[in-house]
């Protein structure tokens, strides 16, 4: 009985290490190999480092243990008399300095071409903003296409829906949960792409683990990296910069592509931003009604300022509340200013973000809701020369 027993502890044990062992071989702990050159560079140089280190500490600790045991009181209870060595102190003062010179050797080659951001096929400047990423592409056949990329992941899957009850539920996460955004930054593959990094409010980071590329965001300052991936295909990132509430949702989407598909791609962002300029001017012209501005406004204020000003205009944290605020039911012109330009408080300029008509109706809806009633209304024209 006793042996049956210790057998089925013996199973139990062996079933529950394969299957610790399985869960295990699921991460990944070491540093990710990438997709460029540079990043295989920088893998070779961690892994170089990494194994040198581990025969440096297998060696030394050996060496360690193996005087503790050979040399213990009770074999030599009579300890031995000398000062020191001056072979053995020139021994180990020469080898860790040949080791920092082989390592200084390969480490010095990864670092030029890190910082080697000459001769590229593109420019993109890379603006971080709270809490979203705007890309400007600076020359070539994409020149003049420029666009903000949210993230897409729904709210009900990281806030939840609160039901009639009172009760909160989460959708089930999707496969690129926090890492899907609304519009990919999109590359051509096989081309040097030089990213111009900075920042309009706060330190953010643009990070993208696959292309070995981290370079911090800072207002006022332009900081360089650069890429070139050979492979199509769609790598992730995230803002690697504590830069305030919704940090964690500030995704970033590279699309690779071919070419052949880049020029396509270009040529339709060109088609679109001529289509939506046309589309702005004639909103522009109209004449919108109260309701019709409300509506929109509505719309645009849930999906773009409530996260910060509250579905209520209560406000959030260090977020001003609209509701009965000096700006919102002050001079119309101050309140135009202040979305046009951004202010205060991480309050981004939605000029360029937004077109005329949804500012103008998003104005409308915050000076005519809650205990705001003004009775203003605002036109796209009112927008248009601000």
């Amino acid at each position: 009985m006793a042996l049956g027993k210790n057998l089925k502890v013996a199973l139990a044990t062996t079933m529950s290490f394969i299957v610790s062992q399985n869960a295990f071989a699921e991460l990944n702990f070491n540093l990710r190999e990438g997709a460029t050159r540079v990043s295989h560079e920088v893998y070779d140089l961690h892994m170089l480092v990494f194994w040198i280190c581990t025969i440096i500490g297998v060696l030394v600790f050996g060496v360690m243990f193996y005087s503790m045991w050979a040399h213990r009181q009770s074999k030599h209870p009579e300890p031995a008399k000398f000062h020191h060595s001056t072979v053995v102190e020139l021994i180990w003062t020469t080898i860790p300095f040949i080791i920092l010179i082989g390592l200084a050797i390969p480490a010095t080659k990864t670092l030029i071409d890190i910082e080697d951001n000459s001769k590229a096929d593109v420019n993109v400047l890379i603006t971080g903003s709270q809490w979203k990423w705007n890309y400007k592409y600076m020359d070539g056949d994409a020149k003049g296409i420029e666009f903000y990329s949210n993230l897409s992941t729904p709210k009900a899957q990281y806030e939840g829906v609160v039901d009639a009850s009172g009760n909160k539920t989460f959708e089930e996460k999707g496969e690129h949960y926090l890492l899907e955004v609304d519009k990919p930054l999109v590359i051509p593959a096989g081309k040097k792409v030089r990213f111009l990094v900075t920042a309009k409010d706060v330190l953010h980071s643009w990070f993208v683990p696959d292309f070995a590329v981290k370079q911090d965001a800072v207002p006022g300052f332009i900081n360089e990296a650069w890429t070139k991936v050979d492979e199509p295909g769609i790598y992730r990132g995230q803002c690697a910069e504590l830069c305030g509430k919704d940090h964690g949702f500030m995704p970033i989407v590279v699309e690779v592509k071919s070419p052949e598909d880049y020029a396509k791609w270009v040529a339709m962002q060109k088609a679109d931003v001529a289509k939506a300029a046309a589309a702005a001017e004639a909103a522009a012209a109209q004449s919108w009604s109260m309701e019709k501005l409300m509506a929109k406004g509505e719309e645009v204020f849930n999906t773009k300022c409530a996260s910060c000003h509250g579905a209520k205009g209560e406000g959030i944290a260090i977020f001003p509340a609209l509701d009965g605020s000096k700006i919102a039911t002050g001079p119309v012109d101050d309140h135009i200013k202040i979305v046009v330009h951004g202010g205060q408080k991480g309050m981004p300029a939605w000029k360029g973000q937004l077109t005329d008509a949804e500012i103008a109706a998003v104005i409308t809806f915050e000076r005519n809701s809650w205990s705001n009633k003004t009775g203003d209304i605002v036109q796209p024209a009112d927008i248009a020369n601000k």
